[in-house]
């Protein structure tokens, strides 16, 4: 009496599964958007229907959803018609308003171009709705067409809906035919993900029929193979499928085991949702703090001008008054020394926030563009249920907020310098000590990147220096190493102990390297951001590193050629004997 529940929950699970999955491929996005350009210029006399088919390619539904909509309460043709309730029909499908969308894929003609695109758009929508019935005509209409790159969808991906709509109804004869078929073709095309899709919807056919002899098999395949895959929420289903599976078989000790491994990685996942949301909040408070700055550097200004204006006003009275001119001559003199002084501040300021504002234009907004536009491609494969594109878009915009919250700790610490609010307590340090800790935080990211990583620092190496400047300095130096080095590559520090009295640290990496021009141009001296030259070069990272071992009385050298990876040397004081 026992199996039966957690049979029905072993088949609630494997279908929760995004039943999309299975979708048209994004090969016929290409021709799709390449024909829709065309027709944009052919039809550029109405404007509407032209501002539908931009915003459809920049994938901004909801000013699709208004064009398309004033377009067709117009007078139209029928091929300027069929479009713009493609338009119409393809937003409320991203918007997640399916009855729409199905009432404009309704409305277009079979003359259209992309009119099988339509039909298996209209089948996947009823089977999301769980109306089976309905979805079966419209995918054994797909069915019958052949794969073909133009097209844009595999027969195996249809096949499965069309095995997954018989499962849900019940139907399991036609349902195993119909897996069983898009498996085979899954296997030959080495689609991973899909087979275990597939694996596990078959071991859910024969859950339900009481096979356990059968079904069994395919839920282990399906477990194995999602140790081979970085998607989440696939091992996790894996995972607690074969827990439920052991717990009917009342193997309690190993159901435990793999309800444990569902919980570790059902843990991951929302650690790392976690992680993302925590550097979301961080970076959007650097941006209003630094937006704050800026504002008051701006209403200073403006009360400095009125003090300006008021004392120029007051100096042109006192010239009036003849009788008293030696007196008012002096009060000149000594206001015209604090209006310079005062101009003087006021031009710090300007160039700070002109700093300001050329750092947070070119570098934050590169930076919030990407990672809008990454977004944008996580909203897409999430709605596609893409879980393979959706993973690896996941990491991008990991590293796209890694990189941006590293620029703002660098705007911050460069502010505090332009500002003089940095404090240096320059005392005595071991060297390898201070390496270990700032190379700890990379580990994991170099072996990510399969990168070799090597210190070899002395443990009697001492150097005389602020120890939280120069762990800045390092971070920034390692992590461009780390971006410039190539997955195989190495990366190396090492130290020298001079008798000069000063200890040589050298980051030593195999990554694009410098030309003799870019050398020149970051070493130079100048209290302004270094440009940067064919989007590389340095940046504010470098410069904000020159300012600090300045600071600490220690020097930069590079050695580096292109292609063949660069070393940076940072020379250090030694303490003095006498302490």
């Amino acid at each position: 009496m026992y199996k039966i529940p957690l049979r029905i929950y072993l088949l609630y699970i494997t279908f929760c599964l995004p039943v999309l999955a299975f979708s048209q491929a994004d090969t016929t996005i290409s021709l799709l958007n390449k024909t829709i350009k065309e027709k944009g210029i052919q039809h550029k006399q109405q404007p509407d229907f032209y501002k539908a088919h931009t915003f459809f390619l920049a994938k901004e539904w909801d000013s699709v959803m208004v064009y398309s909509m004033r377009q067709l309460e117009k007078d139209n043709n029928k091929e300027v018609k069929d479009y713009s309730c493609y338009f119409r029909a393809t937003a409320f499908a991203r918007k997640g308003l399916l009855d729409e969308a199905l009432k404009e894929y309704n409305a277009i003609s079979k003359e259209f171009d992309f009119y099988y695109k339509v039909r298996l758009s209209i089948g996947e929508i009823l089977l999301e709705q769980n109306k089976f019935n309905l979805a079966i005509p419209y995918f054994q209409e797909i069915e019958a067409l052949q794969d073909a790159p133009a097209l844009g969808f595999k027969v195996s991906s249809v096949l499965h809906n069309l095995g997954l709509c018989y499962l849900h109804l019940g139907r399991f004869n036609e349902a195993e035919q119909c897996l069983f078929k898009g498996f085979k073709m899954q296997e030959q095309a080495k689609d991973t993900l899909a087979l275990i899709g597939s694996y596990m919807d078959i071991a859910t056919l024969y859950y339900e029929q009481y096979q356990d002899d059968k079904a069994i098999p395919n839920f282990i395949k399906a477990y194995e193979l999602s140790k081979k895959v970085n998607d989440f929420a696939l091992k996790q289903n894996a995972a607690l499928n074969m827990a439920v599976v052991e717990e009917n078989r009342e193997n309690y000790n190993q159901a435990i085991i793999y309800r444990k491994e569902y919980e570790a990685w059902r843990d991951s996942l929302n650690n790392r949702n976690k992680v993302w949301e925590l550097a979301g909040l961080e970076k959007r408070f650097a941006v209003a703090q630094k937006q704050k700055e800026v504002n008051q550097l701006i209403s200073e200004n403006k009360v400095k001008k009125a003090e300006r204006d008021r004392l120029v006003y007051t100096s042109g009275i006192l010239l009036v008054l003849v009788a008293v001119l030696i007196y008012f001559y002096r009060q000149k003199i000594k206001i015209n020394r604090i209006i310079e002084a005062q101009k003087a501040k006021l031009n710090d300021l300007n160039a700070a926030k002109d700093r300001l504002f050329s750092i947070v234009s070119h570098d934050l907004r590169t930076s919030v563009s990407a990672l809008k536009s990454s977004n944008a491609s996580l909203l897409r494969h999430y709605e596609k249920k893409e879980y393979e594109a959706l993973d690896k878009q996941l990491h991008n915009s990991s590293e796209i907020a890694n990189s941006t919250y590293n620029l703002l700790d660098n705007l911050l610490n460069w502010a505090l310098l332009q500002t003089k609010q940095s404090y240096f307590n320059i005392e005595a340090l071991r060297l390898l000590l201070l390496v270990e800790q700032v190379a700890y935080n990379y580990t994991a990211i170099m072996h990510a990147k399969d990168i070799h990583f090597t210190i070899d620092v002395p443990a009697r190496a001492v150097v005389f220096a602020d120890c939280e400047s120069l762990k800045l300095v390092l971070r920034n130096i390692l992590d461009n190493a780390i971006k410039y080095t190539v997955a195989g590559g190495f990366i190396k520090i090492d130290s020298e102990v001079k008798k000069d009295n000063k200890v040589k640290l050298r980051i030593t990496d195999t990554g694009k390297g410098m030309t003799a021009e870019v050398i020149e141009e970051v070493l130079k001296e100048s209290d302004v951001l270094i440009n940067k030259k064919n989007g590389t070069g340095a940046g504010l990272g470098l410069q904000l590193c020159k300012s600090i071992l300045l600071k600490n009385n220690a020097a930069l050298a590079i050695e580096s050629e292109p292609g063949k990876g660069t070393a940076m040397i940072i020379t250090l004081q030694k303490p003095q004997k006498n302490g």
